[in-house]
């Protein structure tokens, strides 16, 4: 299975008017303190919070009727599982959504508030994938995985799609990296649409299993990664997502959770946005210099769900 640029287009027809076209956005400030023009895709402000809607409903939007009525689920730290929620509920189906025990309170939430049931797992101990399937296969829903299925790639890759063509042309794309499908559809997206683009993935320091799998040439497991941005804590790039992103991806950069929080408080302060601790890795590689990109540079925050409290705690560095 691959992803094309087709693929993504088809998805952001059948995104048109469901998912937000979010804002794209810039700072004097960020601009002199990167030495470059940056362009920043705010996927905080999309549903849900996140970019993941996107990729979730153009997944269970490709479900037969007869599957919807049966219903779907799927496995996540929070963001895809309440994008799963939201989808299901806006074409009339329903969710089973698998979660760690530790998922931040807001997000399961959240999720319970689109509608679906939540069932809880130890992070630490339990095989997600293993656990979901046999869910699904329990009680016959479609498994729609956060980032390991084209269709949810294609959706994703419409994020960089959006900002390719309000930005025009690009020198650098900086994406978040947890599981690796918004990198893989962003990169699909942009290498198809300037082959010259180079394209700097970001992961937190403790979670840098993409960045040890592209330098070994195949996957590398990493033990569970512990660090404030939940959303990238991946022990293995997908096989589908690394497929793909050993091809098109030139780089990862890793950023400390000091770095992060930096991040999250210089996106509040001066351009009074919120954004999670996974949602402001770009942001953070671009500010301490580990991605160095002279020229046009765009970078997506991926996500903006965070409670006021947690929020609160992590820009005082607690």
């Amino acid at each position: 299975m691959t992803v094309t640029l087709e693929d993504i287009r088809d998805a952001a027809a059948r995104l048109a008017g469901v998912a937000h076209r979010t804002p794209v956005v810039r700072s004097r400030t960020l601009d002199d303190l990167v030495g470059a023009e940056v362009l920043i895709k705010c996927e905080n402000l999309q549903r849900i919070g996140a970019f993941k809607f996107r990729g979730a409903y153009n997944a269970v939007s490709r479900l037969a009727p007869e599957q919807l009525a049966k219903g779907v689920a799927a496995y996540s730290s929070g963001n895809h599982a309440q994008a799963v929620a939201l989808a299901a509920r806006e074409l009339g189906s329903s969710a089973v959504i698998l979660v760690p025990e530790d998922t931040p309170k807001s997000k399961v939430d959240a999720t319970r508030g689109y509608g679906a049931e939540i069932v809880t797992y130890d992070r630490y101990t339990g095989d997600r994938v293993a656990i979901g399937q046999a869910l699904a296969a329990e009680r016959g829903l479609a498994l729609i995985p956060p980032y390991e299925h084209p269709h949810v790639i294609a959706g994703q890759g419409t994020a960089a799609l959006e900002l390719l063509e309000e930005a025009g042309t690009l020198d650098t794309l900086v994406v978040p990296v947890g599981g690796g499908g918004l990198i893989a559809g962003s990169s699909t997206a942009a290498k198809a649409l300037q082959p010259g683009i180079r394209v700097v993935g970001v992961e937190p320091a403790a979670g840098d299993d993409t960045k040890r799998s592209l330098a070994a040439g195949e996957r590398v497991a990493i033990p569970v990664p512990r660090t404030i941005a939940d959303g990238q804590a991946a022990e293995i790039p997908g096989e589908l997502t690394f497929s793909i992103n050993r091809h098109l991806v030139d780089e990862i950069a890793l950023v400390s959770d000091d770095a992060i929080r930096e991040a999250m408080r210089f996106l509040f302060e001066r351009l009074k946005l919120v954004a999670e601790p996974s949602g402001a890795t770009g942001i953070a590689a671009l500010i301490g210099g580990q991605v160095t990109a002279p020229g046009r540079v765009g970078v997506i925050i991926s996500g903006g769900n965070v409670s006021p409290e947690r929020f609160a705690e992590l820009i005082d560095g607690q």
